[in-house]
């Protein structure tokens, strides 16, 4: 499933209300204003990730994140280290 930023959004404003925190709240709680939570639980596609992230982290909302199947060559190997 591809999530969207109007899908991360609903989840945070869902999570949001379950456990009784008004924007406000989680805007002070969180370090961001009010209306970046307003802008986020609407889906703002330019809002900014390191914020979200915020957001979900004091919500404790998980980001699951994985990337394709990638065959490693010698050269991708050195990148890593």
């Amino acid at each position: 499933m591809r999530h969207t930023t109007e899908h991360i959004g609903k989840i945070i404003k869902n999570t949001r209300k379950q456990l009784g925190v008004t924007q406000k709240d989680l805007a002070l709680t969180s370090g961001t204003g009010l209306r970046f939570i307003i802008d986020l639980e609407k889906g703002k596609p330019t809002c900014q990730i390191g914020k979200v992230l915020t957001v979900m982290h004091t919500l404790g909302v998980k980001l699951d994140i994985s990337s394709p199947a990638i065959v490693q060559t010698q050269d991708s190997e050195t990148d890593q280290e």
